[in-house]
């Protein structure tokens, strides 16, 4: 056969392929009213692991690459989630408003939508305009405080009596005192959120939400399983370790990012040239800075400035690159090799595991990259 006859043979059987993904949404869709009407969870890991080890037997028997087929298989059914949190599912009766207090900013704003979509009656108070509160809450099944974290625990001591029921929670990444100033203002259910995404996540599935324990669990139990429902995995942890966990996941993570932009910036570097000849791993590290510097300076400005040990571990950050220039500047690689095989061993058995996870990764980035001047 020609080539071109073979190419039309290609381009039959990719139309094929799109009449059945369109096929598989419209089912997918149907699915998401199922589990909208009945309460279900959208995101069911042990479904999803059933389905993706079938399809890589049968891909392994037909002679097919089973990471191909699990790779188009994730990319579908990612895009199968979107579709069923067009409405989504509620757990318990959503009559009981919820009152997002700052549901006008970014994350506010996509709490209000989650909330909406499966059927709850929201109430948005501007955290400019706290006049409105006391009527706002005075039936609310959930109080929800998404406010800047320099305002976090003002907000929470000005609010005023909550209905006994009614549950108190924030979503800001510091926990401790949000969850200490909870407590102090309100005698029922309390309990700290932390998401770790930011606002612009199309799903919740498979999304981290850090919990962290306050007053009376058993009455929000429904708020954890609501979030759940949504696809959210949970992560129980103390406000003290979060706090400091959150030191190195989020502050010092910042700081590095910013410090790598400001010296960018200083730097006769051309962007679009430094993307045009970059290898994917780069273009990734690249896109995280620059994924930073699209969004607000206040917000990354507070979550460094509430990190109390930052100073500290920036000192012990600037000590490590002051060794390594030192080994640079003397052109000692044996020290160079020795400081490597240290961190390596560090790292132990998950740096094999973490260079998959990445090669993934950086897979879909030679993909995207593909054809781009």
């Amino acid at each position: 056969m020609s080539l071109d006859d073979l190419r039309l043979q290609i381009d039959a059987l990719d139309r094929q392929l799109v009449e059945l993904l369109v096929a598989r949404s419209r089912v997918t869709a149907e699915i998401g009213a199922v589990k909208r009407e009945r309460g279900l969870a959208l995101y069911v890991p042990e479904r999803e692991s059933e389905l993706l080890n079938a399809r890589r037997e049968q891909a392994a028997a037909a002679g097919a690459d089973p990471d191909l087929v699990e790779d188009v298989l994730r990319r579908v059914m990612r895009g199968s989630y979107a579709s069923q949190e067009t409405a989504l599912p509620a757990v318990v009766d959503t009559r009981a408003p919820v009152v997002v207090i700052g549901g006008r900013g970014a994350m506010g704003r996509l709490m209000v939508s989650l909330f909406e979509r499966a059927g709850y009656p929201v109430r948005v108070i501007d955290v400019d305009n706290l006049a409105d509160l006391p009527n706002a809450v005075v039936d609310a099944g959930l109080v929800m405080v998404s406010v800047p974290i320099d305002r976090t625990a003002q907000v929470i001591a000005s609010l005023p009596p909550l209905p006994e029921h009614c549950v108190l929670c924030d979503i800001t990444s510091v926990k401790q005192t949000p969850l200490e100033a909870m407590l102090a203002a309100h005698a029922g259910p309390v309990v700290g959120l932390h998401p770790m995404f930011g606002p612009d996540v199309k799903s919740l599935v498979k999304q981290v939400v850090v919990v962290c324990h306050g007053r009376e669990p058993a009455r929000y139990d429904w708020l954890l399983r609501q979030l759940e429902a949504w696809g959210a995995l949970l992560r129980e942890e103390s406000p003290a370790a979060h706090d400091q966990a959150m030191q190195m996941i989020q502050a010092m993570r910042h700081f590095t990012t910013i410090a790598y932009g400001v010296f960018l910036s200083r730097q006769p570097a051309d962007l679009d040239r430094l993307l045009r000849l970059s290898s994917p791993i780069y273009r990734l590290e690249l896109a995280m800075v620059g994924r930073l510097f699209a969004q607000s300076p206040m917000l990354y400005a507070d979550i460094m400035l509430q990190a109390d040990a930052l100073p500290e571990l920036i000192s012990d950050y600037r000590h490590a690159l002051d060794e390594l220039l030192a080994l640079v500047r003397a052109d000692d690689r044996d020290g160079l090799i020795s400081r490597f095989r240290e961190v390596q061993a560090y790292f132990g058995d998950l740096a094999p595991r973490l260079l998959k996870e990445s090669a993934e990764l950086l897979r879909k980035m030679h993909d995207a990259q593909g054809g781009k001047a």
